[in-house]
């Protein structure tokens, strides 16, 4: 902040001596006591007051530079022009824009006061408003005359001799008059793209005002009595910067009424044709509609075909029949004398009578006789009305084929249409997509264009509509990197992928490093998994060849933290891991305190912390170190010294608590390998010359300690709920980052796996500052969970990307039911099960979840005696089985023993022949496969 000392130490190691850093330092907190905010790359602020005079003065604070900021001012010109009829005074600088507007009422006599609606713009019209209002400023003027005296249009008399700057004006002026009745005058069109381009920063305005719309950048209002510091220093040169504006000619000024050909300029410009804009797929519908082949517009009658003739014009008869005409109405037609043959550019075409004169008169088309004179009388641009015609009903179009259609020159048929793009009637550009086989420049009409661009629209917002539940399903496990069964990601010599900070997922090498594993605890980050869970399935899963040696490294390097939170049965108990540079802000709520026993206050005094008065000193220590410590403290208050075991029993205690952590995941591998562990993995092969002494024997304990107590002991980043902790500002929105980085789309339902006090509600009021801030987007992004859906704007995207999947492209993915990929139980409500009513699938420790196209098709209770299938669809359940086949096979299960399958006996199933196909062998309790 300006008054911390954090700012002051920033600026001076930017350079500034004390007194200015000082003085900087005083400026903005000025500025911010004024408008309560500061402007920068997130922020403008909209600042508005009365001057002397008691008009309106506006300045938008932008801290973009003049590039930007100059076709802004021009733009909001224009608009403000439009909506209130008034010619504002525009300045801008590299700081801000000043605007002067005289005080209005509105109809029922009320003052109407500026607001930042008038200062913003729609991002797909800034180019338009500034290319049409950039030639009536001094900056273009100016650029001309510079072009005329570059390219010698402004010869001197005397070359020894300096030409005033008022007869270099009159000049300019005299010849920007002559040039400005000619489209592609050269020195017009180089002043133009220098403004544009050169000058200019349109990308960027652009840019600019889509962040704002949306909401990554914030747009500020405020009204102030008298201008603010910021505003004041922009004031101070608005006076010469807006005499300077109108110091130019009136004839320069007028240059906005320039002639300029668009092509050519978005060619100089390098600008984007909108042929990229418009969806061939709606260009192919719309011609189709509009030349009535579309089923629902041909013909139906004779009356219908008469009609037809009118609105199409000329026609063979092939392509009357391709709408539908029969032979014999064209024939009623013909002898009723309501349509007549012709022939056009070599072939004979069908033309309603009442074209004979326009026919006659443009393309010089012998008429058969007996023709009615009200007819044939001439009319006033014969070529003109075909052409038009012609443009109404079909898309974009080319000259030369025009000039075909009708038998004429192309030059001839370019002039006319020319004439009516000038007029507004048509545009030219490049218009048709490359795919259809455009590529030059085309013509189409007005109305026709703006159809192909509303419908274009129409469909890019159908995308946005809310995809089914099942596109979640699909989206987040790709969200965490993991890989369908199916694709190989199971295989550890397959190629991995996992999410880089943006969303999409990248390759990387078939062998995961350290660094690979930090991105998956990074996205983990504060999320409670179980302990047994985390090393059997959850890295695995999203990286394949995963070591236990690479998360080891993390901890010992102290680049990764993990704490417990909460026990579970069978010595198997939740944890957390993060970053250990974001532990205090994104580790979950603890729990109260336990009950404290003098040997849990031992341990922790040994480790530096009294529960009764707090830190006592300490630090990391061996399991011998800590057992000595803690004896001794409890020694000291005459209690009985403990024995290893009580030692062992109380430090987890804490560990579950939230209390203590290890530098190490060892002791708790040694803890949650027991046969009682929630995911039980296989065990490793004893390897040495004396494996097949030591098979089957439990690890002994050593002079360290033994093997669940095994590494350094520490207390956690929170040692206890009351303690001092984190601003917790920071910590919410921290907290509020890392579940939109884990979740992609953050629901109601998505967070209540995480614990988190008040919930959703406790989260709203951050993720609601957050999408002000254009940090996240708030939408209905999933069918049926709610409005209240916040993402960020990568997973939207590849959310939509997923929700249509190609034919046969069905993932399968293993998952442990508690893990934060599987939406099940949390974001998406489970499907009813086939048979058993009396099992109810839950995100339980233990528990696994076959996903097939993102919806669950198997459960796999804890222990695996216990399966529930959720379809009978036969091929998601083989491609379910089948992958928990290969995650038996992989090794993160160990074996598989099914008992029960949707409550009936498993040798006796319905899904016994499946799992007998992947595998399974019977046994007199069921079905079992081996690791």
């Amino acid at each position: 902040g300006a008054g911390s000392e954090a700012g002051r130490d920033r600026v001076v190691a930017a350079g500034l001596d004390p007194w200015a850093a000082d003085n900087l330092l005083s400026y903005l907190r000025e500025q911010c006591e004024a408008t309560g905010h500061v402007p920068d790359d997130r922020t403008v602020v909209v600042e508005r007051f009365r001057d002397e005079l008691g008009d309106w003065r506006m300045v938008v604070h932008s801290p973009f530079g003049a590039q930007v900021n100059g076709p802004w001012a021009l733009a909001i010109g224009a608009r403000l022009r439009e909506r209130r009829g008034v010619e504002a005074q525009v300045a801008s600088a590299d700081d801000g824009i000043v605007l002067r507007l005289p005080d209005a009422l509105d109809a029922d006599g009320a003052e109407v006061a500026p607001t930042a609606e008038d200062v913003l713009l729609d991002p797909d019209e800034v180019e338009q408003l500034v290319v049409a209002e950039v030639g009536g400023s001094a900056l273009f003027a100016s650029r001309f005359r510079e072009c005329a005296a570059r390219s010698l249009l402004l010869p001197r008399r005397d070359p020894r001799r300096r030409t005033p700057l008022w007869q270099q004006r009159q000049r300019s002026a005299q010849l920007l008059a002559v040039a400005s009745k000619y489209e592609q005058f050269p020195v017009v069109l180089e002043a133009m793209r220098e403004c544009l381009q050169d000058v200019y920063d349109l990308p960027g305005l652009r840019e600019l005002m889509s962040e704002v719309r949306a909401r990554r950048v914030r747009v500020v209002e405020v009204a102030t009595p008298s201008p603010s510091p910021f505003a004041r220093s922009l004031l101070f040169g608005y006076v010469g910067m807006f005499l300077y504006e109108l110091d130019a000619p009136l004839a320069e000024r007028r240059a906005a009424a320039l002639a300029l050909d668009s092509t050519l300029l978005a060619e100089l410009l390098g600008s984007e044709a909108i042929r990229e804009l418009l969806d061939p797929e709606v260009l192919v519908e719309l011609e189709a509609q509009l030349q009535r082949i579309d089923p629902d517009r041909q013909a139906r009658d004779v009356e219908s075909t008469a009609d037809l003739l009118r609105a199409l014009g000329d026609l063979t008869e092939a392509e009357a029949a391709q709408r539908g005409v029969a032979p014999q109405w064209l024939a009623e037609l013909g002898s009723t004398r309501r349509a007549i043959t012709v022939r056009i550019a070599g072939e004979a075409r069908w033309i309603a009578i009442e074209d004979a004169g326009r026919l006659r008169d443009a393309l010089g088309v012998a008429l058969p006789v007996g023709v009615p004179e009200v007819f044939t009388e001439p009319v006033a641009d014969p070529l003109g009305d075909l052409l038009l015609r012609y443009a109404r009903t079909r898309g974009p179009f080319t000259a030369a084929a025009a000039a075909a259609r009708f038998g004429l020159g192309v030059a001839v048929v370019g002039a006319v249409l020319d004439r009516m793009t000038r007029t507004s009637t048509l545009v030219r550009g490049e218009l048709r997509p490359v795919e259809l086989g455009g590529g030059g420049t085309e013509y189409c009409h007005t109305e026709v264009l703006r159809r192909l661009r509303r419908a274009s629209l129409a469909r890019l917002r159908a995308e946005v509509e809310p995809v089914e539940q099942a596109a979640l399903g699909r989206f987040l496990p790709a969200w965490h990197g993991i890989r369908s069964w199916d694709a190989g990601s199971y295989d550890a010599a397959a190629p991995n992928t996992r999410r880089d900070g943006s969303g999409p997922a990248r390759r990387l090498r078939s062998a995961p490093t350290p660094e690979d594993v930090l991105g998956a605890v990074e996205q983990l980050a504060g999320a409670p998994v179980p302990a047994s869970a985390l090393e059997s399935l959850l890295l695995p899963a999203r990286l394949p060849g995963y070591s236990p040696a690479l998360l080891d490294e993390l901890t010992i390097s102290g680049e990764v933290t993990w704490i417990g939170c909460g026990s579970l049965p069978g010595g198997d108990g939740w944890i957390a891991l993060t970053p250990t540079d974001l532990a205090e802000l994104v580790l979950p709520d603890l729990d109260e305190q336990p009950a404290f026993t003098p040997l849990h206050r031992g341990v922790l005094r040994a480790l530096g912390w009294d529960p009764a008065g707090g830190p006592v000193g300490g630090g990391a220590l061996f399991f011998r170190q800590l057992a000595d410590r803690s004896a001794q403290n409890l020694l000291a208050d005459a209690e009985p010294a403990p024995g290893d075991g009580d030692i062992v029993a109380a430090v987890w205690d804490l560990v579950w608590a939230g209390l203590l952590t290890n530098d190490s995941l060892a002791p708790l591998r040694a803890l949650v390998s027991g046969r009682s562990a929630a995911h039980r993995p296989r065990r490793t092969a004893p390897r040495g010359r004396y494996a097949r002494m030591r098979a089957g024997r439990p690890p002994m304990p050593s002079r360290a300690g033994p093997p669940t107590a095994a590494g350094r002991w520490s207390l956690s980043p929170m040692p206890q709920p009351a303690a001092t902790q984190p601003d917790p500002t920071r910590r919410a929105h921290a907290r509020a980052e890392t579940f939109l980085e884990r979740h992609g789309v953050l629901t109601r339902g998505a967070l209540d796996t995480e614990r988190v006090a008040g919930g959703f509600a406790g989260v709203y009021k951050v993720l609601r500052a957050m999408e002000e801030s254009g940090r996240c987007r708030r939408g209905y992004v999933v069918e049926g969970l709610g409005a209240a859906q916040f993402a960020v704007p990568g997973a939207i995207d590849r959310l939509r990307t997923v929700g249509q999947p190609a034919e046969g492209s069905a993932a399968t993915v293993v998952l442990a039911a508690t893990d934060p990929a599987q939406p099940y139980g949390a974001a998406l409500p489970w499907p009813s099960t086939v048979g058993d009513q009396r099992h109810r699938p839950g995100r339980k420790a233990g528990a696994l979840a076959v996903l097939v196209d993102g919806v669950a098709v198997l459960y796999v209770e804890r222990g695996g005696r216990s399966l529930l299938s959720f379809t009978e669809d036969a091929g998601a359940l083989r491609a379910a089985v089948h992958a928990l086949a290969g995650a038996v096979h992989q090794g993160w299960l160990g074996s598989l023993s099914v008992e029960r399958a949707d409550g009936e006996a498993a040798l006796t199933s319905t899904l016994a022949a499946l799992l007998r196909d992947a595998g399974f062998r019977a046994t007199p309790r069921g079905l079992r496969l081996r690791a």
